[in-house]
């Protein structure tokens, strides 16, 4: 017997029993973005080596250690993307989005990366991302922020999560603080992890990010960036607090929040939750107005952020909120030859009397009891039973699974009517328990 293929190590499957969530998560996302005008683009996942080298920076850990790279059939080296701004960056470049435009622009996918898979880190992810060009001011910052935050609301996670941000300032502030930073390091080399003492030369200041509890307190006795900022890049953070503290959104100041990427300057942010163990951040971002003339283009402002899919429909996991949406609304039980043709065919004319009815039809037989026990497995708030009398009748049976109630009969012509009203009545009581979400 031949051995089994098994999913390469890291990249999952998404079984039906979880994909409903995803797609809870993935409609409330795209009716949110549409409401604030953004667009969608849809980028490669494959491109050209060299776009994550410029962007990302090659002493990076993405670049160094997790990029999928390899060299195609003409020799080209090619890359699955690791993440996705810089790819949206160089669609906008080569097709002529960005110069003297703006765009509000939002993606979503897979993306990859060869880490140690763990829970809420796996080496294909998906993420949806925002990117924003040609805005220069913290209105679209605070924007951004807003998003999010009514994001959460809608999810039902405003509970679960907490905003944190911090300026990195402008590149050259950042590059003078680099070395006062680099200065302090050194002289406490010996108190520096492994991982420490290798970012000390490449990236000093992921050093700040470091999570190892035996430096902490060298990390909280290290220079702030802050004290060291740009007067523009401290008057932008301010006035982008301002923004956020009247919009009544709560925040904490994290000076040793730099985020992993080259590319950021002045506001990064992140959403945090201790809902998952050590992977507690759900979405992530900051300005990076130097990457589109890095990538070739011409001087343009931009921001935005990307969100992990897989985090946030973990915290999904923890809620209570009933995701009826993705179920059938009837099954039907067909109990007969007869009633199974005539069955699919009066579903199909019931789907067409009544748009977005959602009807699972029995297929293969089986007796009455087993029907109903799949129709119960299905999630379906109604069974419709069509059998020989039914037929003979020209009747339907209506009978509830979720709720108390006596089977009703109604001819077939009438079911379309009853159906409509039964769909709007459902569709009102939900948008009643359901409050503001």
């Amino acid at each position: 017997m031949s051995k089994h293929i098994q999913a390469v190590r890291g990249m999952n499957d998404i079984l039906p029993d979880v994909t409903p969530r995803w797609r809870f998560l993935e409609d409330t996302v795209r009716k949110l973005f549409d409401a604030y005008g953004y667009q969608e683009i849809r980028m490669p996942i494959v491109e050209a080596t060299e776009l994550f080298k410029r962007s990302i920076g090659e002493v990076t850990d993405i670049v160094e250690k997790e990029m999928y790279t390899f060299a195609d059939r003409n020799g080209d080296m090619l890359t699955l993307r690791p993440e996705g701004t810089a790819g949206c960056v160089r669609a906008g470049i080569q097709n002529g989005l960005l110069y003297n435009q703006t765009q509000r622009l939002w993606y979503s996918g897979p993306m990859f990366r060869h880490e140690r898979p763990q829970k809420g880190r796996y080496r294909q992810f998906h993420q949806i991302g925002v990117e924003t060009f040609g805005l220069t001011g913290p209105d679209i910052d605070a924007e951004l922020i807003l998003m999010t935050a009514r994001l959460w609301k809608q999810l039902g996670l405003a509970d679960a999560v907490q905003l944190q941000l911090n300026s990195l300032g402008s590149s050259e502030a950042r590059a003078a603080y680099r070395a006062i930073l680099v200065d302090y390091l050194r002289v406490h080399h010996a108190q520096l992890d492994e991982d420490s003492q290798r970012r000390l030369e490449s990236n000093p200041l992921r050093v700040l990010d470091s999570k190892n509890p035996a430096m902490q307190e060298l990390i909280a006795a290290a220079p702030k960036l802050s004290d060291h900022l740009d007067e523009e890049s401290r008057q932008h953070f301010t006035e982008l607090c301002a923004l956020l503290d009247a919009a009544g959104v709560a925040y904490t100041i994290n000076p040793c929040l730099v985020r992993g990427l080259d590319y950021y300057s002045k506001t990064v942010f992140e959403w945090v939750t201790d809902k998952l163990g050590a992977q507690g951040t759900v979405c992530a971002g900051g300005r990076f107005d130097g990457l589109v003339e890095q990538l070739g283009g011409k001087p343009t402002a931009a921001m935005g952020f990307a969100m992990g899919i897989e985090r946030l429909v973990a915290l999904l996991e923890e809620q209570t909120m009933p995701l009826r949406d993705y179920q059938p609304h009837a099954y039907f039980v067909l109990l007969g030859e007869q009633a199974q043709r005539e069955g699919l065919l009066l579903a199909e004319r019931l789907r067409d009397a009544v748009p977005g009815l959602r009807i699972e039809s029995h297929c293969g037989g089986g007796s009455f009891k087993s029907q109903f026990k799949k129709a119960d497995r299905s999630g379906a708030a109604l069974a419709l039973i069509l059998g020989e009398a039914e037929c003979e009748q020209h009747t339907l049976g209506i009978k509830p699974l979720r709720a108390e109630g006596e089977q009703l009969q109604l001819a077939q012509h009438a079911a379309a009517a009853w159906l409509r009203d039964y769909l709007e009545q459902n569709q009102y009581e939900q948008e009643q328990s359901s409050g503001s979400v």
